[in-house]
C-alpha cells in the first residue's frame, strides 16, 4: 500500500461524515469514523466490509513508515504514538496498538487552525489563567475531551499578548503555533526528546518563561514540573482525572507516604489553577464542553496541606468562589441546560452530584412556569386516620 492509497482512504473517510473527530481501523469491523461521539461504518471503494489482520497491519506499517524507534516501541510496549499529515486536508495524532495479536489504529483529527479563547467560547476566566507568570496550571479530563485544545487556546493568548519564550513538549505536536509576540519552540517526543522528564529537565536550560508538558505521565515528570514552577516558570500540562479533588489525589498517589507532607507543601505553593473538562451531547447534534474550575486561595491551600474534611471540600470552595472565576461541573451543566444547549437527561447523567443539578433544573423550570414533577392530582386522604382507628378496633 502506497502513501497515495492511504491518503485516498483517509480523505474518503473524512469526507464521509460531518464533524469527523476520529478514524478507527479495527479487525472484524469496517472502517469507521467518529462523529458527534458515535462510531459510524464507512463504505468506500473498494469495499471493506470487515477488516482483516493483514489489512490493519499493512496500514500500521505504512503509517510508521520504517521509523525504527516506533517499530521497537510497538513491539516492546504494545502501542506507539505518531503524527501523520494529509497534505492540504488534515493532520492526525495516531495511536497503533496490539489487540489479541492483531493491530488496531485510531487517528485523532487535529485542527489545522490554532484555536483561541474567543473562537472556542471558553469561560472568561481563561484570560485570567493566561496571565499567570509562574506556578502550575493543569487541564484534566478523559481522553478526547479537548484538553489539548484548551491549552493551545491559552498559549495562543500568551502568544498574542506577551513577548516570552515558550517551549512545548508534545506527543505528538498537535497545533503548530506561529511566532507572534512570543517565540515558540515546539518539540516532539521521539523526534526531539526521548521522555517527558528528560525533555522537561532540558527545557530548564533553554530559558523559557512558559513550558507546556503534553502529559504528566509519571512521578519524575511531576517532580521536575514542581521544581520548574518553584523557580519562576509557568508550567501548563494535562492529567487524566475526573475532577479537581481527584487531580490532587492522583499527584499525591505517585509519591510515598513519607514524602506526602513535603509534596503537599510544594503543591500548595505552586498550583495556580485546575481546570477539568467533560464533553456533553448537544441538542441538535454535536458536543459542547463543560468545565470545573478551581483557583488557588488560602482555603484551597489549607485543603491541599491537610486534606478534605466534611466541612472543608474543594466542591464547596468552587461553589462559593464564583466571583473569582471558579465553578463546579454541576453549576456549569445547570447553566448549559438553562441556555437550552443540553437536555435534562444529559444534564443529570453527566452531573457529579445529581441532586444538585436536579434542584438547579427545577429552579429553572419554576422560573419559566414549567412543571417540576410529573406527579399530578395529589390529595390529602382525610379518611386515613379513621381507617387506621377502625383497623385497631
Amino acid at each position: 500500500m502506497r502513501k497515495q492509497e492511504i491518503d485516498h482512504i483517509l480523505t474518503k473517510m473524512i469526507d464521509a461524515q460531518k464533524d469527523v473527530s476520529d478514524l478507527n481501523f479495527t479487525v472484524g469491523k469496517p472502517m469507521q469514523v467518529e462523529s458527534s461521539g458515535e462510531l459510524i461504518g464507512i463504505d468506500i471503494t473498494p469495499k471493506f466490509e470487515s477488516l482483516t489482520p493483514f489489512q490493519t497491519e499493512i496500514m500500521a506499517l505504512n503509517l510508521i513508515n520504517q521509523e525504527h524507534r516506533l517499530t521497537e516501541t510497538l513491539l516492546k510496549e504494545g502501542s506507539c504514538d505518531l503524527s501523520y499529515s494529509l497534505p492540504g486536508k488534515a493532520r492526525f495524532r495516531v495511536n497503533i496498538f496490539s489487540r489479541s495479536g492483531n493491530y488496531s489504529i485510531v487517528l485523532r483529527r487535529l485542527e489545522t487552525k490554532v484555536p483561541t479563547i474567543d473562537s472556542m467560547q471558553l469561560p472568561e476566566v481563561f484570560y485570567k489563567i493566561a496571565e499567570e507568570r509562574n506556578g502550575i496550571v493543569l487541564v484534566t479530563g478523559a481522553t478526547g475531551t479537548g484538553k489539548s485544545t484548551s491549552l493551545a487556546a491559552m498559549l495562543e493568548n500568551i502568544n498574542e499578548s506577551k513577548s516570552v519564550h515558550i517551549v512545548t513538549l508534545e506527543d505528538p505536536i498537535e497545533y503548530q503555533h506561529p511566532h507572534k509576540q512570543s517565540t515558540f519552540n515546539q518539540r516532539e517526543l521521539g523526534i526531539d526528546f526521548d521522555a517527558f522528564a528528560n525533555g522537561l529537565r532540558a527545557a530548564l536550560r533553554q530559558a523559557p518563561k512558559v513550558i507546556l508538558v503534553g502529559e504528566m505521565r509519571d512521578r519524575e515528570t511531576i517532580e521536575i514540573a514542581i521544581s520548574a514552577a518553584e523557580t519562576g516558570h509557568l508550567v501548563v500540562s494535562t492529567l487524566h482525572t475526573i475532577d479537581a479533588g481527584a487531580t490532587i489525589n492522583r499527584i499525591l498517589g505517585m509519591f510515598s507516604k513519607e514524602e506526602e507532607n513535603q509534596v503537599r507543601i510544594r503543591l500548595a505553593d505552586t498550583i495556580r489553577w485546575i481546570v477539568c473538562q467533560r464533553l456533553l451531547p448537544k441538542i441538535g447534534g454535536g458536543r459542547i464542553a463543560s468545565f470545573e474550575i478551581l483557583g488557588m486561595n488560602l482555603r484551597v491551600k489549607d485543603i491541599i496541606l491537610n486534606g478534605e474534611s466534611e466541612d472543608k471540600t474543594f466542591y464547596e470552595i468552587m461553589q462559593t468562589g464564583r466571583p473569582f472565576g471558579m465553578i463546579t461541573f454541576d453549576d456549569y451543566i445547570t447553566e448549559l441546560y438553562g441556555k437550552g444547549l443540553i437536555s435534562e437527561e444529559t444534564a443529570i447523567s453527566y452531573a457529579s452530584r445529581r441532586g444538585v443539578v436536579g434542584r438547579g433544573i427545577d429552579a429553572i423550570k419554576s422560573s419559566r412556569g414549567e412543571k417540576t414533577t410529573d406527579i399530578e392530582k395529589l390529595e390529602i386522604d382525610r379518611g386515613y386516620a379513621r381507617k387506621k382507628n377502625t383497623t385497631k378496633n
